[in-house]
């Protein structure tokens, strides 16, 4: 079984530290090894040299019957073994040993009768040196493993830092602030001509891609008002003029399509004031249960309501029973009887029992003229019931059901 990890092992200054870590910890360890391997070689050679000069003054005082000093002797005690296996032998060697519990320097040499002569210098000194540097290697090791962690923490960080804001700032674009912006500062007049990072190149695509998306916007808004503002007074003559046909069924499918055209343009008018952000609400408080049936008498559909636990809520009636209306309206035209709305609580469902909403609906929310199988409409309805959720300050969810069948969700807040 694969062990979970803990968020934070994911972020990039938790990599960025662990690379560190190893690449400072191998570092050190190469370089101590080397300089540890460098410094005993040159100790140990030197005392190696002075035990085989002592063990040949030694061998000069033996062979000239003169009394050896202390130090030096025939087969003396606490000679390792194997260094007088090879004095024996007929070589001269060294080899370092405990003796009397300080470390020493051994040299031996052959003399007569199968005996080996040796010489013993302290190595006492040396030993502590070596100890000694070990113990600074370690010590600057672990210091500049330290500062090294702490300047790349630093330094990682102010990154992470701004891919942060490069994040917060992109997860407010796609939420619909489109005057959000990075405003990076490695990416402005100043730095013009000097490298940027990849961060402020990152931040520098964001902040344009925002400000392009938002002029596509707002002319696309102000198209959809100027439209919408522009057929009304056409309308209002046509409608008029519809009135003063002859009774007949020409006159009735004039008057149904005329009807059609000023309540596609009312909707883009409504659309428009959404988009602009203005609207302000009209605050009172309502019982959800009594205006929802409100809501469902004023649609003129045989729509089921269900209240399984009623609730005040601070809302604007109007708007809310707009939202309503559009979903019930909306389930009736593109789905099958029956039609159900359910309050529980603060939240409001209606289902449907046709085949459901479409994949995209369900995946980026209702889009404007987009409508799929066949189905009639200009796909007005939903978006308006989207945006007055929005002003309400409600959660408007779209699903399809398991057994078959639209879901609409609209997540109130209760008082």
């Amino acid at each position: 079984m694969r062990p979970v990890l803990p968020p934070w092992s994911g972020t990039l200054a938790a990599k960025a530290a662990a690379f560190i870590t190893v690449m400072c910890c191998a570092l050190a360890a190469l370089l101590g090894v080397l300089v540890h391997v460098q410094v005993t070689n040159q100790t140990v050679g030197q005392a190696r040299d002075q035990a085989l000069q002592r063990l040949t003054q030694a061998t000069q005082r033996y062979e000239a019957g003169d009394t050896l000093w202390r130090g030096a002797g025939v087969d003396p005690p606490g000679l390792p073994r194997r260094l007088r296996e090879l004095a024996v032998a007929g070589d001269r060697g060294t080899m370092v040993a405990d003796r009397e519990g300080r470390p020493t320097m051994w040299a031996a040499g052959p003399v007569d009768g199968g005996r080996a002569l040796a010489v013993a210098v302290d190595y006492s000194q040396q030993a502590r040196t070596i100890a000694g540097l070990d113990r600074a290697i370690v010590w600057s090791s672990g210091l500049a493993i330290g500062a090294t962690l702490l300047v790349g923490a630093f330094a990682v960080t102010r990154v992470t830092r701004r891919l942060h804001t490069t994040a917060r700032v992109a997860r407010r674009i796609s939420a619909g602030d489109l005057d959000a912006r990075v405003n990076d500062p490695r990416t402005g007049p100043r730095t013009q001509g000097s490298p940027q990072d990849e961060v402020a190149a990152v931040a520098a695509a964001l902040d344009s891609m925002a400000a392009s998306l938002q002029g596509k916007l707002q002319a696309e808004q102000r198209f959809t008002a100027d439209v919408a503002h522009e057929l009304r007074t056409p309308l209002t003559g046509l409608h008029a003029a519809a009135e003063l046909l002859p009774p007949g069924r020409p006159t009735e499918l004039v008057r149904d399509r005329v009807a059609a055209l000023r309540t596609l343009t009312e909707d883009l008018l409504e659309i428009s004031r959404l988009d602009t952000g203005r609207e302000r609400l009209e605050l009172d408080t309502e019982q959800l249960g009594p205006l929802a049936e409100r809501a469902v008498r004023a649609a003129g559909s045989g729509t089921e309501v269900r209240v399984v636990r009623d609730v005040s809520v601070e809302t604007d009636r109007r708007r809310l029973e707009r939202v309503l209306g559009n979903l019930v309206a909306n389930a009736h035209k593109h789905g099958r009887a029956p039609v159900v709305l359910t309050v529980d609580g603060p939240v409001v469902t209606v289902r449907d029992h046709g085949d459901g909403f479409p994949e995209y609906l369900v995946a980026h929310g209702p889009q404007r003229f987009r409508t799929e199988g066949g189905a009639r409409g200009h796909g007005l309805g939903l978006t308006i019931a989207r945006g007055q959720a929005e002003v309400l300050g409600a959660r408007l969810e779209f699903a399809n059901a398991p057994e078959g069948g639209a879901v609409a969700t609209l997540t109130l807040a209760a008082e």
